[in-house]
């Protein structure tokens, strides 16, 4: 049986994409895999009561970064986008209401896999 399922983000980038959702978004690391020059190569995160993965290149034929998207839900989505809009994060559509009765808005990871920013009204 399946217990957890969580995405994996395939990174140019993983210091770049660490910093993003741990330093950003405030993800915690619970799980690092250096590659040989100690650089981490993957790495696991929690964030709220969910997981991901980030993962690097590891081989020439692998590709370095496959666009996603990803839903996380916030209790205030204007202070979220506005703390990635400090931070230099490409902002795809600001919060807006919409008609199911969430905030939502949408931002870009620094591999330009799309983030969902979500808040129950």
């Amino acid at each position: 049986m399946i217990s957890q399922l969580f995405p994996i983000i395939n990174a140019a980038d993983v210091p770049r994409s660490l910093a993003f959702w741990r330093d950003l978004l405030g993800a915690t690391v619970a799980f690092e895999w250096p590659g040989p020059d100690g650089t981490p190569v993957y790495v696991g995160l929690d964030l709220g009561s969910s997981h991901l993965g980030i993962g690097g290149p590891t081989t020439a034929a692998r590709p370095t970064a496959t666009a996603i998207a990803l839903w996380v839900y916030t209790d205030d989505c204007e202070g979220l986008v506005e703390r990635l809009r400090r931070a230099g994060v490409t902002i795809t559509e600001p919060p807006a209401d919409q008609p199911w009765g969430e905030r939502v808005a949408r931002v870009l990871d620094p591999d330009g896999n799309e983030v969902i920013i979500g808040q129950r009204l």
